[in-house]
């Protein structure tokens, strides 16, 4: 009887699941949304040429990383989520991921040269001063320009061709410099040559903007950290999005502990004093500093994170350029800055400029109030020292000496710093 009512069960199971079967075979939707093989969607970035600035080009800053933005081998901070959607366009900066394998990721700044709303007034001001209309083709109309024209036919870029250009990097330009950027440009195959015959058109007036609007990208390339400088490195640049490694700016460590905030002022000063004294016989200095000028990477290390603002005068060769020359004007001086400004003088720099400057506005916030008395009193002694020391070159100078010495011995040698962990342990240099 138990064997009969087993084989009865048996079959009443089997017909249920040939019931089953056939009611899924009758109903396409259900067998579509129960099938093992069905694709999965990958959520997606949707970038626009708009959000990029490709729409711009070639009044742009370059393409070279353009392929990891649509690979999505370049993501913003929100690559986690399930919904990948792109930041707000009018923001100056964002963090981001980048990859080489699809695997390991590294963190990265993707910014851009100035606020959206500076770059639409910049694009409407040539629009309305070249061809006196509201909107045009950016590319047409500076192609026009009389500066450009003189680009085209150039072999080599000389001082004349920069002229009046606002950015810092080249207010007292040298042949030897302008050489080194068109020999590193990197949005370009590298032919390491002085000549801008590897250039084509659309590579010269991508240059020329870059130059025009913000030379941060090109410092990057032309000096770069492998090399020893004190930059973060330039990974490429998409329309107006540019592609660095990331650092968190300086102002993030002011209330970090005694310790660190002595290593980072120490390494501020190392870069001051490398800025003068390098073997390139460059001397570099700040036309303005905030607490987002540089900044700190992982290890600790200490950065000059923001570019813009760094002038550089040529020890060995001087500038090239008079001051007469200086205050030429054209629609490229004007992209980012008012054309009535006035240019500084080359021969009013001077080697402490920069020192004053970060004694005035930077070193009393990192460093107030972090030591004991009368630690403290000396430190507060100096700075006041240095940022009092505009007439006073030799005053600066030992006040700057004797800070450094005073912050040594208060900072330590540990894994938080390892940038020169455990280097620290064994040499004097620490």
């Amino acid at each position: 009887m138990g064997r009969w009512i087993c084989c009865l069960c048996s079959r009443v199971a089997g017909s249920l699941m040939l019931l089953l079967v056939l009611a899924l075979s009758c109903n396409p939707s259900t067998a579509a949304t129960t099938s093992p093989s069905a694709p999965h969607v990958k959520p997606s970035y949707s970038f626009g040429r708009t959000f990029l600035g490709l729409d711009k080009c070639n009044a742009c800053i370059g393409t070279s990383i353009c392929k990891k933005f649509f690979k999505e081998e370049i993501r913003f901070d929100t690559w986690l989520s399930s919904h990948l959607k792109l930041p707000p366009s009018y923001l100056l900066s964002y963090s981001g991921y980048y990859t080489d394998d699809a695997k390991s990721w590294r963190l990265v700044d993707i910014t851009r040269l100035t606020s959206k709303y500076q770059h639409d007034r910049a694009d409407k001001r040539i629009c309305t001063s070249l061809l006196k209309t509201k909107t045009c083709s950016l590319e047409r109309a500076l192609r026009r320009t009389h500066r450009f024209q003189k680009w085209l036919r150039a072999k080599r870029l000389t001082p004349d061709l920069v002229q009046g250009l606002s950015s810092p990097m080249l207010r007292c330009p040298s042949q030897r410099l302008l050489d080194r950027i068109v020999r590193r440009y990197a949005e370009v195959p590298d032919a390491g040559s002085i000549y801008m015959d590897h250039l084509t058109d659309r590579d010269k007036l991508r240059l020329l903007y870059t130059l025009s609007v913000n030379s941060h990208p090109i410092l990057l390339q032309i000096f770069p950290d492998v090399e020893g400088w004190p930059f973060p490195r330039y990974l490429g640049s998409c329309g107006r999005l540019v592609v660095s490694a990331s650092t968190r700016p300086l102002r993030d460590f002011f209330g970090a502990a005694p310790e660190v905030v002595a290593d980072l002022a120490l390494q501020l000063l190392a870069i001051l004093h490398s800025m003068g004294n390098n073997d390139l016989n460059y001397f570099f200095y700040f036309t303005h500093v905030d607490t987002g000028t540089f900044g700190v990477f992982s290890n600790g290390h200490l950065f000059i994170r923001d570019a813009s603002a760094l002038g550089i005068i040529d020890k060995e060769e001087g500038s090239q350029l008079t001051d007469g020359q200086q205050e030429y004007k054209d629609i490229f001086s004007c992209l980012t800055v008012d054309c009535q400004s006035a240019f500084v003088s080359c021969n009013s720099i001077r080697e402490k400029h920069s020192l004053v400057m970060v004694c005035q506005e930077l070193l009393p916030k990192l460093l107030e109030g972090k030591f004991r008395q009368p630690v403290q009193e000396k430190i507060d002694s100096f700075l006041q020292h240095c940022a009092d020391g505009l007439t006073d070159d030799q005053g600066v100078n030992e006040a700057v000496a004797k800070l450094a010495e005073l912050l040594k011995p208060l900072r330590s040698c540990d894994s938080r710093f390892a940038y020169r962990y455990p280097d620290c342990k064994y040499s004097d240099k620490y």
